[in-house]
Parts: structure tokens; C-alpha cells; sequence
């Protein structure tokens, strides 16, 4: 793949880096366990594995039909979101004095901070941005309604 290719591809991980950035902004000001960088490495890296599952299946797939290769697209979307789980899951605490658990919303952030990425590696910017946005005003709006 051609140098300039892979910048504008570098590109797409800063801009959703950057985007991850926004919305970790307001966990971090929240004081929750994934801020800021969580939210920035989890964007970038959904849309890095988006971009490299591209990329091998491209790669490899030059002069093979998808049916031989067993391309599913989905299967790369599936494998972020479980694995951003597993790290969503280690933000959640259950509370041993009360019957509550915090940080539920800290973890499915990381979800929404890892669709973005998945949107700006498939090129949906507005999408991306959209959802950035979404995600900091629900985050910060609904804690001012609800406390």
C-alpha cells in the first residue's frame, strides 16, 4: 500500500481518536474510571482493526472470490465490541455496602466511543461526529436532569 494511502488511512485513526477525545473529555471531567485516554485509544483502535480488516482482506483476497476467502465484514465489528466489553466490564463496580453498581454508563461510553471509531474507519464522518456529540450531551445532560 502506497505512503500516501496509509497517511489518509493515519488520518481516519486521529480523527477518531479525536472524536474519542470529546467524549472522554466529559468522563474524565465526571471523574469516572475511563476518561479521557481510555475513550481516545478505544476510538482509535475500532477504527485501526476496521482498517486493517480491510486491508488483510484486500490483501488476501486478491484473486480470490469472497465466497473462498470467507469474508464477513461483521466479523471484525463483532470482535471490537466484545473486546471493548471485556474492557467496559472491568470499569463496572458493584458496591458491597449498598446493592449498586457504578460506572455502568462509563462502560457502555467505551461502546459508543468504539462505534465512532468503527464509523469514521468506514467513512460515516457526520455519522461519527454525530455520535460523539449524542453520546456527550446524554452523558452530560441526563446527569444534570437525573443527579
Amino acid at each position: 500500500m502506497e505512503p500516501a494511502i496509509q497517511l489518509r488511512l493515519l488520518l481516519d485513526v486521529a480523527i477518531a481518536m479525536a472524536l474519542g477525545s470529546v467524549i472522554g473529555f466529559e468522563r474524565e471531567k465526571s471523574d469516572k474510571p475511563a476518561g479521557f485516554r481510555t475513550n481516545m485509544v478505544v476510538a482509535g483502535a475500532s477504527a485501526l482493526f476496521v482498517i486493517l480488516g480491510r486491508s488483510i482482506a484486500g490483501y488476501i483476497g486478491a484473486g480470490l472470490t469472497s465466497e473462498a476467502m470467507g469474508v464477513d465484514p461483521t466479523r471484525i465489528i463483532h470482535a471490537i465490541i466484545v473486546g471493548v466489553s471485556f474492557v467496559g466490564a472491568g470499569t463496572i463496580i458493584k458496591s458491597r455496602e449498598e446493592e449498586t453498581i457504578h460506572y455502568l454508563t462509563t462502560a457502555a461510553t467505551l461502546l459508543m466511543s468504539s462505534a465512532t471509531g468503527i464509523c469514521v474507519a468506514l467513512g460515516l464522518y457526520v455519522l461519527a461526529a454525530g455520535v460523539a456529540a449524542l453520546t456527550v450531551i446524554t452523558n452530560a445532560l441526563i446527569k444534570k436532569i437525573y443527579g
